[in-house]
């Protein structure tokens, strides 16, 4: 019966911790206006995950979360913007290339298309990367992309469940991606992720 109890008293902890960093990932990207908080409350949210996944599980979840949201709010968001031109520029030139006619152009629209589809690969890895290695904004989005098309098992499981889970809680449970949403999600892609680390460290500063 203690057993039980103890165990209990640890799932009930753990989960309050992750609804905990969750509502300050909601908050923060707010107090950001949205726009410019969402992106580094969200490199704040997996900084969090990132020690919990490295042993590190008292740590004060909201100073580390505000430590790396400050420091790295430009950087960030500079990453952000960097990604947001470049699917800005795709999407133009994919409704140029299907309003043209031709079997080249139609042919081109679907090159455009997987372009999209390997960014949407680099965005499952990119903030994994950003909070453990100490890279420019250029070679956070290059890894992020070399390493999402390097382990392709890695990145087929991380979006199935990624996006499984999520949909079935909108569709059954929707309240609870309030409050776990953000952090299931971080903790997950963060868990994932991190098994590619120990093939890249070498030579590459860490935060």
């Amino acid at each position: 019966m203690r057993g039980f109890v103890n165990g209990y008293v640890a799932f009930a902890l753990w989960i309050t911790k992750l609804a905990y960093v969750n509502l300050l990932w909601v908050a923060f990207t707010v107090c950001g206006l949205v726009i410019f908080g969402i992106l580094p409350a969200t490199a704040g949210m997996f900084a969090v995950t990132r020690k919990w996944i490295m042993g590190e599980q008292d740590i004060p979840i909201a100073k580390t979360f505000l430590a790396t949201y400050r420091k790295e709010f430009f950087k960030v968001n500079a990453v952000g913007l960097s990604l947001f031109l470049v699917i800005y520029l795709l999407t133009i030139q994919f409704q140029v290339l299907r309003s043209m006619d031709g079997i080249n152009y139609f042919i081109a629209s679907y090159v455009v298309l997987a372009l999209f589809f390997i960014i949407s690969i680099a965005l499952l890895y990119l903030f994994p990367i950003y909070v453990h290695f100490n890279l420019t904004v250029f070679d956070h989005l290059k890894w992020s992309f070399v390493i999402g098309i390097i382990h392709p098992i890695l990145t087929v499981f991380l979006m199935v469940v990624v996006v499984v889970l999520n949909y079935a809680t909108f569709i059954y449970i929707p309240g609870l991606l309030f409050f776990f949403g953000g952090s299931v999600t971080a903790y997950i892609l963060m868990w994932g992720v991190s098994k590619t680390f120990s093939k890249y460290e070498e030579g590459v500063a860490t935060v």
